[in-house]
């Protein structure tokens, strides 16, 4: 989705304006997260509207992930974030398919708030639209679900607002050419910002695949001759210098302590450190994996998960 809007903006709109409600059945910074925000560079950079990397260059809207495609198979309602009426609908395109031309927003809907205001919601999944054009809902209403369809590399919701035909950043709707201290926003309620974090942690008897971790892979008790124990964690919004410091330990004690330095950008990666086997197997028990995201000493995240090995 390209962004036209090139000059800067000084809309001002009152407060109470417009208000929107949440628009997912999620637990933000818990089942699920903002990966990237409208960008408020109008270069060809990308910044997000307290100037950090949360964005790319031209995107204008919130995108409103989930931590796995398991989250989205299980089924997550996207919600209307006011009254207004269903203005136009799309449904039938194939989750995980690659986009098509002018299909880029996959399964949608489309609500007309009045007063020049105006939502979409995009990358539903297939089949999940539960409205019709011309229906009218309140805020919490249930629109569909969470998918992956048209242009999407993770699940997620993509929420565009306009107003009077002109895409605006709910977090910050001034203006789209600058950035800085947060100022009014149009959420009913303040929404945290978080410049990167934790998405999940598990452990593993060898290093797992990347599109596994995405899937949502478990982390279920290990057999005893386990050919080794690996702790894996699974992040969004990292920067080069981030590190990640990882721990793990068994019933006699600590097995390692590792640090995992971040060498560059990433919206989405998974680090992973371990140990092998070298005895017949590993002692029996409980064993615990951590994994603390820091950013200049400050820490961003932090995950703990425990298991049984041999019992």
């Amino acid at each position: 989705m390209i962004k036209t809007l090139t000059f800067s903006m000084a809309l001002a709109f009152p407060a109470g304006a417009f208000e929107l409600a949440f628009p997912v059945d999620c637990r933000l910074g818990d089942t699920c997260y903002i990966q990237q925000y409208v960008d408020h560079d109008p270069g060809p950079g990308a910044q997000d509207f307290t100037c950090g990397p949360l964005s790319y260059q031209g995107h204008d809207g919130t995108d409103i992930a989930l931590t796995s495609r398991a989250a989205m198979f299980a089924g997550v309602d996207v919600l209307a974030t006011g009254a207004g009426t269903v203005k136009g609908l799309r449904d039938g395109v194939a989750d995980f398919a690659a986009p098509v031309a002018d299909r880029e927003c996959g399964n949608g809907v489309l609500v007309d708030h009045g007063g020049g205001w105006e939502t979409q919601y995009c990358h539903m999944k297939q089949g999940s639209v539960r409205v019709r054009v011309g229906d009218a809902v309140v805020p919490g209403t249930v629109l569909g679900q969470i998918g992956q369809s048209g242009m999407a590399a993770f699940p997620h919701l993509h929420l565009s607002v306009r107003h009077n035909g002109v895409e605006l950043d709910p977090f910050a709707p001034d203006s789209l050419t600058s950035c800085g201290p947060p100022g009014p926003e149009l959420w009913d309620h303040p929404l945290a910002y978080q410049p990167g974090g934790m998405l999940s942690l598990g452990i593993s008897a060898a290093i797992p695949d990347y599109p596994a971790i995405k899937a949502g892979l478990a982390s279920p008790a290990l057999p005893g001759d386990a050919p080794a124990l690996v702790v894996w964690a699974y992040l969004f919004g990292l920067q080069a210098g981030d590190a990640v410091l990882f721990r793990l330990t068994g019933p006699e004690g600590e097995l390692l302590t590792e640090r995992s330095v971040i060498e560059k950008p990433q919206a989405q990666a998974f680090r992973a450190v371990g140990r092998k086997l070298k005895a017949a197997e590993w002692p029996a028990g409980r064993y615990q994996g951590e994994a603390i995201l820091q950013r200049s000493g400050v820490e961003l995240g932090r995950e703990q998960i425990e298991i049984t090995v041999g019992q």
